[in-house]
């Protein structure tokens, strides 16, 4: 029951999610078309109050959402799991990251539909009695699958999420929990939206011939840009980076706001197309018909870098599959080169280098995507970038920001 009717509870919430996430970009960039120097005024007033509430009032709800499952994973303390699990800061989670998109941040939904998601099984489960460090782990775990399920409609994407980058572990008694889970959140999604593709039905074929050189290339390309992203977004103690921490912990609001205008100084001068989850121009690439020049990949990797260090809530799925697809053009000189399957094999590379999680990419690509036949160039570019993105950053995101919300939380309780 906890699992089922947590996970059709999961399903539904994320459908609204995504539809009120939507809403509220697309409210922004109306605004924008008519007036394109609105971002300067909207976007660091917006950071401002998004990190003032944030930190005023939901310390937890800040960042993507999945490292705090991750913790709730590891930790061996309820009280922890209820403190960052619990559905206030859920629900603050996903008001806030609504906010984000409405002021044009480069954030995504899909993080905090993972957090939403195993927040809603955890508390359902734990108010039918369930507290078992086993049974509780299966619950986060159900829930986190079935919030990735649900935010692309990728049920296979789900299932391997959870094994690769929740818990790195998987234990075989909650498998059909944690499948069946998945399943009903899909058959939510399906019932409700029908049957859709989330870049619709690109149906890329295999690369032949000279093609092939294109695997690995996108895959040093996708780690060397995606350990850079890592690097540049972790929180230090050392450097310049650890500098730039240490002034955005003694001046949260004012940071966010400085955050706000670079990336409206760099809306305005990319034409405004690196704001929100860069769906649209993500798609155009795959079809075909470009809306953006070459300088996109450049603008759109700044504004993901800003985003995420203004300290406000959001994910970093989709902007980083935006990244990704613009890695395509870089490669165009390659002989019979298709742009498209360019864009899909980018798109894997760089989310790999990104979260350190191959597999995972390239299933999500292909779901997103139907395109099958690239499931092995796919993986082999997602296992070069991970590989190449270690060099650069030794530990992986995800878990780097768990085990260092951890110990902030050890930190708080000693004496």
């Amino acid at each position: 029951m906890a699992f089922w009717v947590g996970a059709l509870l999961v399903g539904l919430v994320a459908l609204a999610f995504t539809w009120i996430a939507d809403h509220a970009y697309a409210i922004f960039d109306a605004a924008t078309g008519r007036h394109p120097w609105l971002p300067l005024v909207v976007t660091p007033t917006g950071f401002a109050l998004l990190a003032w509430l944030s930190h005023r009032w939901f310390a937890q709800a800040r960042g993507s959402g999945i490292p705090q499952v991750i913790a709730a994973l590891e930790s061996p303390t309820r009280r922890f799991r209820r403190q960052v699990l619990a559905l206030p800061v859920a629900i603050a989670r996903m008001t806030l990251t609504t906010g984000a998109l409405l002021v044009g941040g480069s954030v995504g939904r899909e993080g905090p539909t993972v957090h939403i998601g195993a927040s809603i099984i955890h508390a359902f489960g734990t108010r039918l009695g369930l507290h078992g460090r086993r049974t509780v782990s299966g619950l986060i775990l159900a829930g986190g699958a079935a919030g990735i399920a649900a935010a692309f409609n990728t049920p296979l994407a789900g299932i391997v999420f959870a094994i690769e980058e929740l818990s790195r572990t998987f234990e075989q008694r909650f498998s059909g929990l944690v499948l069946t889970a998945v399943v009903i959140g899909g058959m939510v999604t399906l019932g409700l939206m029908g049957h859709y593709s989330y870049f619709g039905e690109i149906g890329a074929l295999l690369p032949h011939g000279w093609q092939w050189a294109s695997v690995p290339a996108f895959g040093v390309l996708g780690g060397l840009l995606g350990g850079l992203y890592v690097k540049l977004v972790l929180p230090s103690d050392r450097g310049w980076i650890g500098k730039l921490c240490a002034i955005r912990g003694r001046w949260p609001i004012t940071f966010a706001a400085t955050c706000g205008l670079l990336l409206a100084i760099i809306g305005l001068l990319s034409g405004n197309h690196v704001f929100g989850t860069g769906y649209a121009e993500t798609r155009a690439l795959l079809e075909g018909h470009p809306v953006t020049g070459d300088s996109f990949l450049f603008f759109k990797f700044l504004a993901n870098v800003v985003s995420y260090l203004a300290g406000i809530p959001g994910g970093l799925f989709s902007p980083s599959l935006s990244v990704g697809a613009a890695l395509s053009p870089l490669l165009s000189f390659i002989p019979e080169f298709d742009t498209q399957t360019g864009a899909l094999l980018g798109m894997g590379a760089y989310l790999g280098g990104v979260t350190r999680s191959p597999l995972t990419g390239s299933v999500i690509v292909l779901e997103l995507s139907h395109s099958p036949d690239l499931a092995i160039p796919l993986l082999a570019a997602g296992l070069i970038a991970s590989t190449v993105s270690g060099w650069i950053a030794p530990v992986s995101l995800y878990h780097a920001l768990a085990q260092q919300l951890s110990r902030k939380v050890e930190d708080a309780r000693a004496p």
